[in-house]
């Protein structure tokens, strides 16, 4: 399934029902009076986080979408039927825009969440509704009012706990597939992964962190260039980067320190608070590199790079280190989750 992170839609909620002027009519009661009932309220719609949907491509064969009308009023005091309501399935992660202003609406981050975008229209009132002791025998109903139309602007950021960072080809889809059930295509040629892939990695039976590897960042992706503009903002949500850096560049004029130079500095230009996040610094394809020459390799990188973060050494083809660092990952993410406890010192 091709995979699309945003997509614009037309919601139209439905109109009020009329209200109703009837007099009752029956045998031997002349004077009956008035009988006319109130519209239905429209319908309204909703979008709704679903967690069987993960991209909004649906969207872009199906982009209206509409409730159902309130009935008229009738006779006998009935009140017609409210429009039933119109519930749009999206992806858990999407944002709604005002596609006009560029307003944000709302945000869906948990299944089953429910936002409303499109309110219905209130019902017209009937004939009965305008009696008094001046007007027996009131002509006046009220109609329903018209429900809302809007154009609206969906963005969809992939909910993960772990993203992976890095130039094309430096091994974040081989480490994904190393640690997870995901399956993004591998192979030796740069921009490989052409959309982002979410794996659940399971470190034991009741721990476990979703992990997302997004298309590789070149330089200029900040002002548009490559896919990195379409899909840096995927890594927003995350709560720890991983910056996977292939010390052996198939590229004869890229060096690891250029690489890494050129990530962190689109990073910086695309987001401050993406920049700020945790990020920790994963050093791949150890398995190109000469055991003897592998520690000086690194440590000459780290130094280059001024580097004082966390530094894992892997390789993600050969599944070497790929174990510890997740471990280590999970505890990390455990201690984020964990709420601060209250100093001893502190009243309660």
């Amino acid at each position: 399934m091709r995979f699309v992170d945003e997509a614009e839609i037309r919601v139209e909620a439905g109109d009020g029902g009329n209200g109703k002027a009837s007099f009752r009519r029956e045998k031997y009661i002349p004077l009956g009076g008035p009988d006319g009932g109130d519209g239905g309220d429209g319908g309204s719609v909703y979008l709704v986080a679903t967690e069987n949907v993960n991209t909004l491509v649906d969207f872009r064969y199906h982009s209206v979408h509409r409730a159902q009308r309130g009935q008229n009023g009738g006779s006998r005091d009935c009140t017609g039927k409210k429009g039933d309501d119109c519930f749009v399935p999206v992806p858990p992660g999407t944002i709604v825009y005002e596609a006009d202003t560029g307003e944000k609406i709302g945000d869906l981050t948990k299944p089953g969440q429910q936002l409303l975008v499109a309110k219905g229209g209130f019902h017209g009132l009937g004939n009965t509704r305008f009696k008094s002791s001046i007007n027996r025998a009131p002509q006046q109903t009220s109609k329903g009012t018209p429900g809302e139309h809007r154009m609206l602007r969906l963005e969809l950021m992939v909910i993960a706990d772990v993203g992976l960072l890095g130039m094309p080809n430096a091994g974040k889809s081989s480490l994904i597939r190393a640690v997870s059930s995901a399956r993004p295509k591998v192979a030796d040629y740069p921009f490989t992964t052409l959309h982002p892939n979410l794996g659940v990695v399971r470190v034991d039976d009741m721990r476990s962190f979703v992990i997302a590897d997004i298309p590789g960042v070149i330089e200029g992706a900040a002002e548009g260039a490559g896919l990195g503009l379409q899909f840096l903002k995927h890594l927003s949500r995350t709560g720890l980067l991983l910056h996977i850096l292939d010390i052996a560049p198939y590229q004869s004029d890229e060096t690891p320190v250029s690489a890494a130079r050129k990530i962190i500095a689109e990073v910086e230009k695309w987001s401050d608070d993406l920049a700020e996040k945790p990020r920790w610094l994963v050093l791949n394809k150890i398995d190109n590199v000469p055991d003897d020459e592998l520690d000086a390799h690194c440590h000459a990188i780290l130094d280059e790079l001024e580097w004082v973060g966390p530094v894992y050494k892997i390789s993600a083809l050969k599944n070497q280190g790929t174990q510890e660092l997740m471990y280590a990952i999970m505890d990390f993410l455990e201690a984020e989750r964990q709420p601060p406890e209250l100093a001893s010192d502190e009243p309660i």
